[in-house]
């Protein structure tokens, strides 16, 4: 008598799934953080040394002398603060002590370095740079992957996002977050989407713990009051759980809505919505009696509509390079070679790589999609209600960079990334990513030389040259007469450049004081600072 005949249970097909032998799966995950953090870099070089503007050029000095020995005291000086701001239109409690503390490192580094404070400025918003773009990656990963993320290989979007995100880097234009407060706008662009990656990591087999409630209500206050691009956090992780839960793990509606990455969100929702409602009602009193900042402000109008769809293809390398780079040629030159030599190498490796790595199907690759036009459809929208904006676009300069900029030029890299792996030539999927990874890096290079360029450019104006000396100076500082001398005549020069602003004569002595008193205990200006 024979046993009777098992059927085995037929194995689940994946979306994705590690195709051949090779690496093991930590060294592939190492190799695509790499690139992460090495793309960003030769795009971003030619900036190291661009000059800081607008109120940077003093925030620096300020937040710099009268923190770097007391770095605590950001705390207790931000909230004192906030009656102040409130009646200009923003709040950004937590926003602004971010921004205190990296003008404060970027000031620390150039101290202990020896080094201009523009290039310590310039070090640390790379150092967001790059954040951003290993958080593009991992946020990637955690909506296509369909189960434990780091357990399995990368997919090939790891392998292509680094590229196309740093290919955005532009500096198009004195508002570009890479060239303006690059380093608290991309990271807090940074903070958007790893909240929206972790919220995509919660189990919806598990239930929610209990001690996880008040650190998702606490958060939710928290993203209420760090900044308007914080704020794009929730509406973007509402649609990437969503979308995720029903096309990559493929739960019913129902279920999508009950389980526990949905409960995470709602009361990360409950704690954001009274802090942002009641901040919004504040400050919309302020702007109506007409006190606010413009840059804070919010014009609803025919305006907004124009400014919207100009500000969602706005991210678009191809629109920003002339921006950066209005009277000079973007191919030429050894920032060109050098861009093309560290980028190809990099771009080498990832498409050695690429047979090895995750394929993505055409779910999860819906799945990126949504978010990431959702992503980019908030941000042109933030931008879409601002003064300055809508001038921009009113004047024909579609391409230049605002505050939005740091979080479309992102969304932007994703949407493109997904619409690459939705195109499937038959038999040769990877086919695809390979030609996607060589796109962007061809675009990256173009986006060092258009930087290069915006140095070039931004440098050339007597404000950037007289800026640049400055720190030199303070980087070196002298406390003898003669030291005091030379800083003198460059404060003559900045009252001469700057004869019809008295604020920023104001804002130059104040912080240059601060400054020199924290590095020797002298005056910036004897008897004209001190």
């Amino acid at each position: 008598m024979s046993a009777p005949t098992i059927d085995a249970p037929v194995a689940p097909r994946a979306g994705m799934r590690f195709v051949v032998e090779g690496p093991p799966v930590g060294a592939l995950w190492r190799r695509a953080v790499l690139r992460a953090v090495l793309v960003p870099l030769p795009v971003l070089a030619p900036l190291v040394a661009l000059a800081p503007s607008r109120d940077h050029r003093f925030n620096l000095y300020w937040h710099g002398g009268m923190f770097r020995d007391d770095p605590l005291r950001i705390v207790p000086h931000t909230v004192d603060s906030l009656p102040g701001y409130l009646r200009l239109g923003n709040f950004r409690l937590f926003g602004r002590m971010l921004e205190k503390t990296l003008d404060t490192a970027a000031y620390a580094l150039s101290e202990v370095l020896g080094l201009p404070v523009n290039v310590g400025l310039r070090l640390v918003s790379f150092v967001s740079a790059i954040l951003l773009c290993v958080l593009a990656v991992l946020l990637a990963e955690s909506i296509v992957a369909p189960g434990r993320m780091f357990r399995r290989a990368p997919s090939t979007v790891a392998a292509v996002v680094p590229f196309a995100v740093a290919a955005g880097f532009v500096a198009a234009g004195g508002s570009s977050p890479i060239v303006l407060f690059g380093g608290l706008y991309l990271a807090s662009a940074a903070l958007v989407l790893g909240v929206t990656a972790a919220l995509c990591r919660i189990d919806p087999g598990k239930p929610l713990r209990l001690w996880w409630m008040p650190l998702l209500l606490l958060g939710g206050a928290g993203l209420a009051a760090f900044n308007e691009i914080a704020y794009l956090a929730l509406p973007l992780a509402t649609v990437a759980v969503l979308v995720r839960g029903g096309l990559v793990l493929g739960l019913r509606p129902g279920r999508l809505l009950t389980a526990a990455p949905a409960r995470a969100l709602g009361l990360v929702w409950v704690g954001f919505l009274p802090v942002f409602l009641a901040v919004r009602v504040v400050i919309r009193r302020y702007c109506a009696a007409g006190t606010c900042y413009k840059g804070s402000d919010v014009r609803f109008g025919p305006e907004t509509w124009e400014s919207l769809p100009v500000r969602a293809i706005a991210w678009l390398p191809p629109l920003q390079w002339p921006a950066a780079a209005p009277r000079g040629s973007w191919a030429g030159g050894l920032v060109l070679i050098g861009a093309v030599l560290v980028i190809g190498l990099v771009a080498g490796q990832a498409i050695r790589d690429l047979p090895r790595l995750s394929r993505v199907g055409r779910r999860p690759a819906v799945a990126l999609a949504a978010p990431a036009g959702a992503l980019v459809l908030l941000g042109a929208g933030m931008g879409s209600l601002n003064v300055d904006v809508q001038q921009l676009v009113a004047t024909g300069r579609w391409g230049y960079g605002w505050r939005d900029s740091a979080v479309t030029t992102t969304a932007g890299a994703l949407l493109l990334v997904a619409l690459a792996h939705l195109v499937r030539p038959r038999g040769r999927l990877i086919i695809a990513p390979v030609v996607a990874v060589l796109l962007f890096a061809a675009t990256a290079t173009v986006s060092a030389t258009a930087n290069k360029q915006q140095r070039d450019l931004a440098m050339s104006a007597p404000a950037a040259r007289l800026a640049d000396r400055v720190a030199v100076e303070m980087a070196d500082f002298d406390p003898t007469p003669g030291g005091a001398g030379r800083r003198c005549a460059l404060r003559a020069e900045f009252v001469e450049l700057h004869a019809d602003s008295p604020f920023s004569v104001r804002r130059f002595d104040e912080s240059l004081e601060v400054a020199s008193r924290q590095r020797a205990d002298v005056a910036f200006c004897p008897g004209v600072t001190g």
